[in-house]
């Protein structure tokens, strides 16, 4: 059965897994030490991770008994091709403005 796949926006709407990701700029944690972080059980912390995990945004280092969470660039992906296309429209926006500009200046 394929996992079904994960709108990054939607993964990335929920302020207790973009508080994970902030932490995991910082270094790789184990699950106990995130929870330590929210006001929720361990069980919903590991459910945020797996969603987390499911759509790209982390990946799961085993070690002796402990998982380590470490963010995966997979993940935003998506969210950085969107923004990018938003980015060029703007861009190309601005340097019309500019020709624009320029040529009342040579004209003035």
């Amino acid at each position: 059965m394929a996992i079904p796949s994960l709108d990054a926006f939607q993964v990335i709407a929920d302020p207790s897994r973009r508080q994970i990701l902030q932490m995991l700029t910082y270094a790789s944690y184990n699950i106990n030490s995130i929870s330590e972080n929210f006001e929720m059980s361990r069980p919903a912390v590991s459910k945020h991770i797996k969603i987390l995990q499911t759509a790209g945004f982390v990946t799961i280092q085993i070690v002796g008994r402990e998982h380590y969470c470490i963010l995966n660039q997979q993940g935003f992906n998506e969210i950085r091709k969107w923004i990018n296309h938003f980015d060029k429209f703007w861009n190309n926006k601005l340097n019309k403005l500019e020709t624009v500009l320029n040529s009342k200046k040579i004209n003035q």
